[in-house]
């Protein structure tokens, strides 16, 4: 395929900009001639995923499925961009530890919590405040964030455009 195969692990809040980036990069990267796939929480959820529920056993199992999928993907030839809140060090180290070094790109997309409660359409931070929603990170589950990212975006002030071109420039120099 003539392109180096890697998994682009996007990780962040609710509403920090994950699938406006996943899906962003993938049309960055398919113009510039590279195979690409989008693995993205709501893609994932409506079939690989649907019989799992939000409890900590089973958001623990979707991360599962999703990096075993990415290595196959990978493995294929292909650049995975995954875009999941995957909330702990423990799953994103998981995922991780199924890839070559080099292959694994983890990418925190930073937004604050202010940002993201206002970015969401769906209205579910409004719900998990109220009570509605359990288990939602930010509100009533923790988020770890990445010690050690290969890349960290502030999407709280930095473009869409910006953001891309740090991928990128990640990509084209290693």
């Amino acid at each position: 395929m003539k392109q180096q195969p890697r998994c682009i692990w996007l990780t962040g809040l609710s509403g920090a900009g994950k699938s406006t980036l996943a899906s962003s990069l993938e049309e960055d990267l398919h113009v510039a001639g590279r195979f690409v796939y989008v693995l993205d929480g709501d893609n994932v959820r409506h079939g690989l995923n649907k019989d799992l529920g939000f409890s900590p056993e089973d958001r623990r199992e979707n991360i599962r499925r999703v990096a075993e999928v990415a290595r196959l993907m990978v493995d294929a030839g292909l650049i995975v961009i995954v875009a999941f809140i995957s909330p702990f060090r423990a799953e994103r180290d998981f995922a991780r530890a199924l890839f070559e070094p080099g292959e694994f790109i983890e990418v925190f997309v930073d937004a604050s919590l202010a940002a993201c409660e206002r970015r969401d359409k769906k209205g579910l931070y409004a719900l998990a405040r109220s009570g509605g929603l359990k288990e939602f990170t930010g509100i009533n589950s923790p988020y770890e964030i990445p010690f050690s990212p290969e890349i960290h975006l502030e999407t709280d002030h930095d473009s869409l455009s910006d953001c891309l071109a740090e991928i990128r420039l990640f990509l084209d120099t290693r």
